[in-house]
C-alpha cells in the first residue's frame, strides 16, 4: 500500500468510526434520559424502581466505557464481508439490527484473536487501528494465509508490550492472543487452573475470561457477582481498572485478610505458625478450644433465692452440657439447650424444697405458681446469669481465639502448636482470617435472636398502626366530601411500617463486600498457590456451586501453608470438575532478563518450566557492587535517572533498605525499571527468599539492575557488573 492510499484509508476509517460514535452518543443520551426518568418515577413497586434503576446505571456505565477506543479492530474474510470489532456491540436499528460493530467477546470476534497464517480460519485480513481517546491515529495490517508467520511477532502486540507503563493494568482486547483467548472463552462449569510464569498474562486473561462469563451468562451472574481475590492491596489497585474498562462494575476485589467484613488484615505469621493455622488440622485445635469452655464447675456454684439456695453441681452441668453438645448446634445456639436444662433441674430442686411438708404432686396449680415464681427470680438473678456465663459463656470468633492465643495453658488443652502463642492476642494477621471465618460457623449467632427480632418488627407495625389511627380521625371533619381520599384507604399499617424501612440504595459489590453470608456466582483467585487449605474452606464457602478461575504459578510458591499440586487443593471440593490450562509465552519480561531469572528459577525449582519471551529489549541486567555508605546514593541515581524517563520504576529489597518495596508487595506488579538492592539478604530467607528473588527479577519490562554489599549470589552470575551504571 503507498503512502497515498494509506491516507485514503485512514481518512475512511475515521469516518466510518466517527458514524460509530455518532450512535454510541445517541444511545448514551437515550439511557441517560431513561436512568433520570427512572429516577424521579414514583409508579410500580420500590422493587421494580430499584431492578429498572440499577439496569439503566449499569448501561451508562457500559456505554461510557467504550468511549476510549470503541473500535480497536477489523476483519475481512476471504469473501470479501468486512466485521468492525470493538469493546462493546452497536447495531443498525433501521436494518434489522445488522451489526456495525461486534464486541469483542461475541463469536464473530473470535476470529481476530486466533486466525493465524497457517489457519486463517477464512479471513484475508486482520487490521488492528491505533487509537488515542477518540482519535484513530494510524493501522496496521496483516495479512493472513501465509503459514510462515510468526505467530508472536504481529506489530499490534509488539508495539503494547513496549509501550511504557502507566498507572495500573491495561485491558489487551485489542492484543489477546490465540492462546489467550482459548482459556478466556473456555466453556466449564467448575474450576478453570490457568498456570504461567511471570510475564505471561495469567491475571489479564483471568479478568478477560469474567467479562466474557458476565457477557454470556449475565442473568446468571449479575445478581450474586464475581469476587476477585488477590495477594496484596497494591495488586487489586493494579489491576482494578480492567474489569471497569471492559464495563463490568458488579465485582468485588479482595485479599485474603479482607474475607471477614470490618477486617483489614495485612501482617504476616511466622512461617512456623502460618503453616499450622493454614492446615486443616487447625479445625480440631478450634473444635477442642470450644469444648474447653464449655466447663464443668469444680465446686457446686450457689444460687441465693428468696426463700431458698440452690446448687449447679458438676453432676447437673454435665448433662446439661451433653445435651447440648447433642443438639449439633453451634456453640452459642446451643446455649438454650443447656440453660433449658440447668433452669429446670434448679426450678425442680427450688419447689421441691420450698413445699417440703406440704406440697404435693397432686396440688398442679400450686406448684406450677410456685415454678413460675422461682422462675421469675432465676431470670433476674445476676449469680445465676453469672454462672450460666461461667460454665457456657456466649463466645464471639474474636474473644475466642484472642484468649486461646495469648494462654499457653489453653493452647495446651487444645492441642495447639506453640508457635500460635503471643502476648497480645488479637493482634491479627492474614492466617487467623479463615479462622475467624470459620468460627462464625462454629459459634452461632451471638446478636439478637429470631424472636427478638420479630418483637422488634411487631413494635414498627404497632406504632405504624397507632400513626393510622390518627390519621382516622381526618375522616370526621371530611365525611361529607365522599371523594377526598385518604391514607388508610390506600394502605394499611403493615405498609405504613414497611415505608419506614430504610432502602439499602448501595452497589452490589457494595453490599456484597460487607456481607460474610454473600454468595458470589463466580470467584477468581490469583497467586493461589499461596492460599493454605483454610484459606480454600473459606471461599468455597463463598461460591456454592464452584464456579472458580484459579491463577498461580507453583514454582514462585512462597507461604509453607501454600499448595504444592492443584489437585491436592482441589480434589477435595471439585473431584473431576477441574481443568488446568498452561501459558507458555512470556508478553512481558524481555529475554535477557528471563535468562537471569531463569537460571535462579532451575536453582531452586528444578524441572519448572521457563516461559519463552516474545521479544527482547536490547538492554543487559547490570549488578554493581557497592558499600553500605555507598548504597542509599546508588539507590538515588537510579531513582533519579528513571525519573527522567517514561514509564514507571520501582526499587525492591529486604523492608530495612530506605526507599526499597519488599518483594511480596510486588507480586503481579510490572515497571518499566526494577532496581533489586541486596539480592544475597533475599536469597539467605531459605526457599521463601528464593521465590521472593525471582518475583523481584521477573517485575521488569525493560530495564533491570542489580546493587549487592556481599558477594553476588552464584545464581546471578548471568548480570553484567559494572562498576558505575
Amino acid at each position: 500500500m503507498s503512502i497515498q492510499e494509506y491516507a485514503e484509508e485512514l481518512r475512511s476509517e475515521r469516518e466510518h468510526i466517527a458514524g460509530l460514535y455518532a450512535r454510541l452518543d445517541a444511545e448514551r443520551a437515550r439511557v441517560v434520559k431513561e436512568y433520570r426518568a427512572a429516577l424521579r418515577d414514583h409508579g410500580g413497586t420500590a422493587v421494580e424502581r430499584d431492578v429498572a434503576v440499577r439496569a439503566l446505571a449499569r448501561e451508562t456505565t457500559r456505554l461510557d466505557v467504550a468511549d476510549n477506543g470503541l473500535c480497536f479492530g477489523r476483519l475481512d474474510s476471504t469473501s470479501g464481508e468486512r466485521t468492525y470489532i470493538g469493546r462493546i456491540g452497536i447495531f443498525d436499528e433501521d436494518d434489522d439490527y445488522a451489526p456495525l460493530l461486534v464486541d469483542w467477546r461475541a463469536p464473530a470476534a473470535r476470529p481476530f484473536y486466533t486466525a493465524t497464517g497457517a489457519n486463517p480460519e477464512n479471513m484475508r485480513r486482520r487490521r488492528h487501528f491505533h487509537t488515542r481517546g477518540r482519535a484513530i491515529t494510524g493501522f496496521t495490517d496483516e495479512v493472513l494465509g501465509r503459514p510462515g508467520e510468526d505467530a508472536h511477532g504481529d506489530a499490534a502486540l509488539l508495539a503494547a508490550v513496549n509501550a511504557p507503563r502507566g498507572e495500573g493494568m491495561r485491558d489487551i482486547v485489542a492484543t489477546i492472543q490465540a492462546e489467550q483467548d482459548e482459556i478466556i472463552r473456555l466453556d466449564h462449569p467448575g474450576v478453570v487452573v490457568i498456570e504461567g510464569g511471570p510475564g505471561t498474562g495469567k491475571t489479564v486473561v483471568a479478568l478477560h475470561r469474567v467479562a466474557y462469563l458476565l457477557y454470556t451468562k449475565r442473568e446468571r451472574m449479575e445478581r450474586h457477582g464475581v469476587l476477585v481475590v488477590g495477594p496484596n492491596p497494591a495488586f487489586l489497585d493494579h489491576i482494578s481498572r480492567v474489569l471497569p474498562s471492559l464495563g463490568e462494575t458488579d465485582v468485588v476485589f479482595m485479599t485474603t485478610g479482607d474475607l471477614v467484613p470490618g477486617l483489614h488484615v495485612t501482617a504476616e505469621d511466622t512461617p512456623e505458625a502460618a503453616k499450622a493455622k493454614g492446615s486443616l488440622g487447625i479445625l480440631d485445635v478450634l473444635a477442642a478450644a470450644i469444648a474447653d469452655r464449655q466447663r464443668l464447675p469444680e465446686e457446686p456454684l450457689e444460687i441465693e433465692l428468696e426463700d431458698v439456695t440452690v446448687r449447679i453441681d458438676a453432676e447437673t452441668a454435665e448433662w446439661a452440657r451433653q445435651e447440648a453438645r447433642d443438639t449439633g448446634l453451634p456453640h452459642n445456639e446451643a446455649r438454650a439447650t443447656f440453660v433449658e436444662i440447668v433452669t429446670y433441674v434448679l426450678t425442680e430442686r427450688a419447689v421441691a424444697r420450698i413445699g417440703r411438708g406440704w406440697l404435693t404432686r397432686e396440688d398442679e396449680q400450686t406448684w406450677a405458681q410456685l415454678k413460675a415464681e422461682v422462675l421469675d427470680e432465676l431470670h433476674a438473678n445476676d449469680a445465676f446469669h453469672a454462672a450460666l456465663d461461667e460454665l457456657w459463656p456466649v463466645l464471639t470468633p474474636e474473644g475466642l481465639l484472642a484468649s486461646l492465643y495469648s494462654s499457653r495453658e489453653r493452647l495446651r488443652a487444645a492441642g495447639a502448636d506453640e508457635a500460635l502463642y503471643r502476648a497480645q492476642g488479637d493482634a491479627w494477621t492474614v492466617s487467623d482470617v479463615p479462622l475467624l471465618d470459620e468460627l462464625v460457623d462454629m459459634l452461632g449467632s451471638a446478636g439478637p435472636s429470631q424472636e427478638s427480632t420479630e418483637r422488634a418488627r411487631q413494635r414498627e407495625a404497632e406504632y405504624a398502626q397507632g400513626v393510622m389511627e390518627i390519621l382516622h380521625t381526618e375522616r370526621h371533619d371530611l365525611m361529607d366530601d365522599e371523594d377526598h381520599l385518604l391514607a388508610q384507604d390506600l394502605l394499611d399499617a403493615a405498609d405504613l411500617a414497611e415505608r419506614f424501612v430504610e432502602r439499602d440504595t448501595r452497589t452490589l459489590a457494595e453490599r456484597a463486600a460487607a456481607d460474610r453470608d454473600w454468595t458470589y456466582r463466580h470467584v477468581v483467585v490469583d497467586e493461589a498457590q499461596e492460599l493454605s487449605e483454610m484459606d480454600w474452606r473459606v471461599l468455597m464457602r463463598r461460591c456454592p456451586n464452584r464456579s472458580f478461575t484459579v491463577v498461580g504459578d507453583l514454582a514462585q510458591r512462597r507461604s509453607p501453608a501454600g499448595a504444592r499440586s492443584w489437585s491436592a487443593v482441589l480434589d477435595r471440593y471439585v473431584p473431576g470438575r477441574w481443568v488446568y490450562r498452561s501459558l507458555s509465552v512470556n508478553y512481558r519480561t524481555p529475554a535477557e532478563i528471563m535468562e537471569v531469572a531463569g537460571a535462579l528459577l532451575a536453582e531452586f525449582a528444578p524441572g519448572a518450566e521457563v516461559p519463552e519471551s516474545v521479544r527482547s529489549c536490547g538492554v543487559r541486567p547490570w549488578s554493581r557492587r557497592v558499600t553500605e555508605d555507598e548504597l542509599p546514593a546508588a539507590v538515588e541515581e537510579f531513582t533519579r535517572e528513571e525519573a527522567d524517563r517514561d514509564g514507571t520504576s520501582v526499587v525492591i529489597g529486604p523492608a530495612d533498605v530506605p526507599g526499597a518495596v519488599p518483594p511480596p508487595e510486588t507480586k503481579g506488579l510490572e515497571f518499566d525499571a526494577v532496581l533489586v538492592v541486596e539480592p544475597e539478604r533475599i536469597l539467605a530467607d531459605g526457599p521463601r527468599g528464593a521465590a521472593d528473588l525471582y518475583v523481584a527479577l521477573t517485575r521488569a519490562t525493560q530495564r533491570l539492575g542489580v546493587l549487592h554489599r556481599g558477594p553476588l549470589p552464584q545464581v546471578l552470575a548471568g548480570l553484567a557488573e559494572v562498576e558505575r551504571v
